[in-house]
């Protein structure tokens, strides 16, 4: 996995699912722009391997490689693409690698919310802690719990029933319990924040029942709301 060519497919694989993200980048410094979506095209990596809805061993193992690539990063020994663009950040590698592991466990059916939470609190307190860096910001205390709200969500997206927690009373419940705890505006870097804002138009979408078309005009609102801090 080296050359453009492949860091390509990965940013690009990226701008597929989130076509809106065009409209929004606007608002990301333009130095920062590779970054961004080199940081979020690994996240969706990580998001693949956790709602997985197949044979698990494959994803396990790509964990398994993740870790000792991340730790790697500290050294400049990336063997991926995305490396290329992310580890000359120092950034805290190392503690996202060791929860990544927790993403294996998070699969498994969760009795209510609180260990639904609990089960990706480590992994999304590292993203924070990583992401401080990689937009070099302030780490904010509620950056973590953004973070993992957005993971929550983005499970219900992929999986549907299957990712809600028994005692949440169901989809329809626990997409209403994650928005109410997900203001417009979240904590975190700039580039977080948007992202956020188009997670949870998402999430919106899915509880209104209807298509996800979302309006450029409305688009470029919530992403210049969620850009000003």
């Amino acid at each position: 996995m080296t050359g453009s060519d492949s860091l390509d497919g990965f940013l690009d694989k990226w701008r597929e699912r989130w076509p809106e993200w065009s409209l929004v980048d606007r608002f990301v410094a333009p130095e920062l722009h590779r970054r961004t979506l080199a940081w979020f095209a690994l996240l969706q990596e990580f998001d693949d391997m956790l709602n997985i809805a197949g044979d698990p061993l494959p994803a396990n193992a790509k964990l398994g490689w993740w870790g000792e690539e991340l730790r790697s990063w500290a050294g400049q020994r990336s063997r991926h693409p995305l490396g290329r663009v992310l580890e000359p950040v120092r950034a805290p590698w190392a503690q996202l690698a060791e929860a990544l592991p927790d993403l294996v466990e998070a699969r498994e059916c969760m009795a209510d919310p609180a260990q639904a939470r609990g089960a990706l609190q480590r992994f999304a307190a590292a993203v924070a802690a990583v992401e401080a860096a990689v937009f070099d910001a302030p780490l904010q205390p509620a950056a973590g719990d953004a973070v993992l709200t957005q993971l929550l969500a983005q499970r219900v997206q992929d999986l549907g029933a299957a990712a809600v927690p028994a005692a949440a009373g169901g989809e329809a419940a626990w997409q209403q319990a994650l928005l109410a705890c997900w203001p417009a505006r979240v904590a975190g870097p700039r580039p977080r924040r948007l992202y956020a804002a188009l997670a949870r138009g998402r999430l919106q979408a899915r509880i209104r029942g209807g298509a996800y078309q979302p309006r450029p005009a409305a688009l470029l609102w919530r992403g210049w709301w969620a850009a000003r801090g």
